[in-house]
């Protein structure tokens, strides 16, 4: 081998990357190790290792294919460098990448589903729905014996069954079964000759069975009862029943699955048959959905004490001259009540009559929005409802009617997602949906225990699926997912959960000489939970591929192999490497990040913690999902931090049951809490505020200065200077999004896409505005030697000291500044901003507003994608907001935030079922000291 071929398996080298803010940088990146990548918030660690570094791998891969494939997947653009060697294939796991599809589940998504749907299908034993006894199943081999071995020298008749409990003369039926030579039928128990023409009640239910062949069972005549059998099983669908000549008593066999009790029958089970996405397996009330949309009279009748007159029926609206509430007064003459009487006191009769239609007297037609002209008479408002919701094909109609609903577990399969049938197949006495309901610990624990409680052909049969399953199973045990279930709904997992799963498929795979570029998987990950992590990390390195980690935390920095740290600063002023090499020769380099590590810089421990003003928020007997009737109490006007290891129950108190019940207090929302018993001081708060790391805008043309309001008054400053008033310009005039002053090439963005019939879509600078997104004479209106196009280019910082001498400006520019945002440019497109600055961009537009200082906010992980330094901005703003006497919560696992917290609340002791309990509240101090709590532990060392 020669050396140049050595260094460039040792190596990943990179010259002149100069994407987005990366100076012209040159890295070696030593492969197969565990390399993460780190920096302040905007210092190009995603430019690197997403934007160059995957986006060249992806492009190399895409090359490989035809032109002709290609013309449908297009061309990717080579990013920003000049050169990349000993680059392998390459895999990103990302945060985005969780699937919105109500139908996908953890167990679709690891495919771990699919391998129990394949075990289920070739061993489970079946049961009757009807008895619960266990079905049987024969042979023709297996029936001649049976009967044989047990009726040997007696007289009986084999029958065929042919129709089963249902309606119908059958005159066709008889005529056919004639012309083939049968002579006798039984039915309904008697036994009845054929004759032409005969036919039976139409409306009556029936049994009918065509009688085969009467004889003796004995082996001088078993060739013929093997032909008749044959025959008999060919009619009776592979049915067929052994009638005793003496006693009458009638014998089933089926060589399909069978209850011989019942007579009931299943058809042969295929994975499909376990299947909530196929037809063949989904529950056919609810679709395979597992919830239904139902009618909520809580929310049709919110206060029973108000009238008709008061708008006590909400979808109703006001009274007015139409035929609904024509119908309403006839039945108000006829149950003698008016619309002024309280909803309470109206007849019981007359009520069910408007809500669930009756006798003629209500008809929902036009009733009481035009729109709504479904002809649905005697139906009454629930039904009414229901049908707009299921058939409308007004978007606007189907929310509205959305409105008055709530999603219930579906009565049929109570939330399993599969028919009947397919519940009543077992293993070990548990039906499939009862597995997928367990949490990944106990199913690995239950897997490992079957094997001893299967017969040897389930043993022959399932050995290898069951060794299958417990491995994937151990991969996702691995990256500390033990307390997810199988039927978890995809969009309900985080980011970092998400991606935990797609790295555990990945070490499953067992591929080599990959590229891994994984985005801060540590989200969502206790300190606790780190180390398995590592180890996951570690395994894919171990087995030959290198894996790249865009990384803030402490414990994966320090256990990795390599370190490369970008900055110094954040946009204009980062992009460029300021430190790297190996950990412990890492930490004495300079740059803030090493600073940090080695403890030279650190957010300090406050001296002392805020009691709050006296007032308390107390929600009590909270049950959803896993826990264990918590009561939880918030002492108001602190910084509260909410922690405890994964899949504790932290969203499902703060995030489904606190805030659902504070937003209904405050705004009437729709959405309903989890089950609690009852909430008080809230009568001490005035409004709530989630900040969530949604995207401000799903459009390139979102961006920050729209988003925070500070481009209205930027539009309303340029319409107010001299030259645009003579022109009579005003502030929609500098809008990029209406007619008028924007560039109608580009419709205002910039740029121009050029379709490409063989090649991808190009976005090109628009020719006409050169990027700038306005016309010529917009253009010309300038304010200190700047146009409005400049202003958005401009970086916030920048901004800050343009703007420095009109307060009503720089105070909301100045909020950006203060979440550390101060690099990103006021016209930034909001599609290419991380969910970390999409959620401090919302922070900081309510520190923009004016609070009432009794304001409730409610954060989830905010140090998401930040840095050391970024964190102490954060708390920063985080103590500015509960300094003016407001409520601060945040859902958090890391250290710094925790230590400097005036009150925790820690939720465990472990995920999943073994979760849901208070462990422990008040100051950190005392969560350190408690001997049964993770956080604790962890804390201890911090203070």
């Amino acid at each position: 081998m020669s050396q140049q071929e050595s260094k460039e398996q040792e190596f990943m080298e990179i010259w002149g990357a100069s994407e987005h803010n990366l100076k012209k940088i040159n890295l070696r990146i030593p492969r197969n190790q565990l390399v993460v990548i780190t920096g302040v918030s905007g210092s190009g660690k995603s430019s690197l290792a997403f934007d160059t570094i995957y986006a060249e791998g992806q492009r190399r891969y895409m090359e490989t294919f035809s032109s002709y494939a290609r013309q449908f997947i297009g061309n990717m653009e080579r990013p920003d460098v000049e050169k990349i060697e000993g680059l392998s294939p390459v895999i990103a796991i990302e945060q985005k990448t969780t699937s919105k599809n109500p139908r996908s589940t953890v167990g679709t998504v690891t495919e771990i589903y699919d391998f129990l749907r394949l075990l289920y299908a070739r061993a489970s034993d079946a049961y009757s729905y009807k008895t619960g006894k266990k079905m049987q199943r024969y042979s023709e081999e297996q029936i001649i014996e049976h009967i044989f071995q047990h009726f040997e020298g007696k007289k009986g008749i084999l029958l065929a069954p042919l129709v089963r409990a249902r309606k119908g003369h059958y005159r066709e039926l008889f005529e056919q079964m004639r012309k083939q030579g049968f002579t006798k039928m039984r039915i309904d128990g008697y036994m009845i000759d054929l004759e032409a023409g005969m036919q039976i009640d139409r409306y009556k239910t029936h049994d009918i069975e065509l009688v085969v062949d009467r004889l003796k069972v004995s082996e001088k005549r078993r060739d013929r009862f093997e032909l008749s059998l044959k025959t008999a099983l060919k009619h009776g669908n592979g049915f067929v029943m052994f009638m005793e000549h003496e006693s009458e008593t009638i014998h089933q066999y089926s060589k399909y699955l069978m209850c011989t009790d019942s007579g009931i029958s299943y058809e042969e089970p295929s994975p499909n048959s376990f299947s909530f996405n196929s037809p063949y397996g989904a529950c056919p009330h609810c679709k395979g959905l597992g919830e239904l949309h139902e009618v909520d009279l809580e929310l049709v009748i919110p206060d029973d004490s108000k009238s008709i007159n008061e708008q006590a029926i909400v979808p109703l609206g006001e009274v007015r001259k139409n035929l609904t509430f024509k119908q309403l007064r006839a039945l108000s003459k006829k149950y003698k009540f008016s619309f002024s009487t309280p909803v309470k006191e109206i007849p019981e009769e007359a009520l069910r009559t408007i809500l669930y239609g009756g006798d003629g007297s209500f008809d929902a037609r036009n009733f009481g929005r035009e729109e709504l002209s479904h002809n649905l008479a005697d139906e009454g408002l629930v039904r009414m409802l229901k049908h707009y919701y299921k058939s409308s094909s007004s978007e606007k109609i189907r929310s509205w009617a959305e409105e008055f609903m709530r999603v219930i577990d579906c009565p049929q399969c109570e939330g399993s997602r599969l028919r009947k049938e397919s519940l009543y197949f077992k293993l070990a006495e548990k039906n499939i949906a009862e597995l997928a309901q367990m949490d990944i610990r106990s199913l690995y624990d239950w897997l490992e225990e079957l094997p001893s409680q299967l017969s040897k052909r389930q043993q022959l049969i399932g050995t290898d699926i069951i060794k299958e399953l417990r491995l994937r199973l151990g991969f996702l045990l691995e990256v500390g997912l033990d307390y997810l279930q199988l039927n978890r709904p995809a969009r309900t997992l985080s980011g970092g959960e998400s991606q935990r799963i797609r790295l555990a498929t990945q070490i499953g795979s067992q591929l080599t000489g990959i590229t891994y570029v994984l985005d801060e998987p540590s989200i969502g990950l206790h300190q606790r939970d780190n180390e398995q992590l590592i180890v996951a990390l570690r395994e894919l390195t171990d087995i030959g591929n290198s894996v790249l980690v865009v990384e803030h935390d402490k414990d994966i920095m320090l256990a990795s192999d390599y370190l490369i740290d970008l900055g110094p600063k954040a946009g204009k002023l980062g992009g460029e490497i300021v430190a790297e090499g190996k950990p412990h020769d890492f930490l004495s380099q300079s740059g803030i990040t090493a600073d940090y590590l080695a403890n030279r810089l650190k957010i300090l421990t406050p001296t002392a913690r805020r009691k709050g003003h006296g007032k308390q928020l107390q929600l009590k007997g909270a049950k959803g999902n896993n826990l264990k009737s918590v009561d939880l109490e918030l002492p108001l006007g602190t910084l509260i931090c909410v922690t405890g290891v994964s899949g504790s129950g932290k969203s499902t108190l703060v995030n489904e049951t606190l805030y659902p019940i504070l937003r209904q207090h405050f705004y009437n929302s729709i959405q309903k809490p989890l089950a609690y018993d009852s909430i008080e001081g809230i009568e001490h708060i005035d409004k709530v505020i989630e900040i969530d790391q949604q995207p401000i805008g799903r459009t390139p043309r979102s961006n920050p200065a729209t988003y925070i309001g500070v481009f209205d008054e930027i539009r309303k400053l340029f319409a107010a200077i001299p030259e645009a008033k003579i022109r009579g310009y005003k502030p929609g005039r500098f809008s990029f999004n209406v007619s008028g002053g924007r560039c109608e090439d580009c419709g205002g963005s910039g740029y121009r896409l050029i379709e490409m019939q063989f090649l991808p879509n190009v976005e090109v600078e628009c020719e006409s505005c050169k990027g700038k997104r306005y016309n010529r004479e917009t253009l010309e209106i300038i304010y200190k030697k700047k146009s409005i196009s400049d202003v958005l280019q401009m970086s916030v910082d920048e901004a800050s000291d343009f703007f420095a001498d009109l307060p009503k400006i720089h105070r909301k520019i100045a909020t950006l500044q203060d979440v550390g945002l101060g690099y990103i440019t006021l016209g930034q497109s909001a599609t290419t901003l991380s969910g970390g600055e999409a959620q401090r961009i919302k922070l900081a537009k309510e520190l923009s507003k004016r609070d009432t200082g009794n304001t409730f906010y409610i954060l989830d992980e905010p140090t998401t994608g930040l840095h050391f330094a970024d964190i102490r901005l954060l708390l920063n703003v985080l103590n500015m907001l509960v300094e003016r006497g407001n409520t601060v919560l945040v859902i958090e696992h890391n250290m710094d935030v925790i230590k400097v917290a005036d009150y925790l609340v820690d939720i465990g002791p472990e995920g999943g079922a073994k979760g849901g309990q208070i462990i422990a509240q008040g100051s950190p101090e005392e969560i350190a000291a408690c001997p049964n709590s993770h956080t604790g532990r962890f804390l201890k060392l911090e203070l």
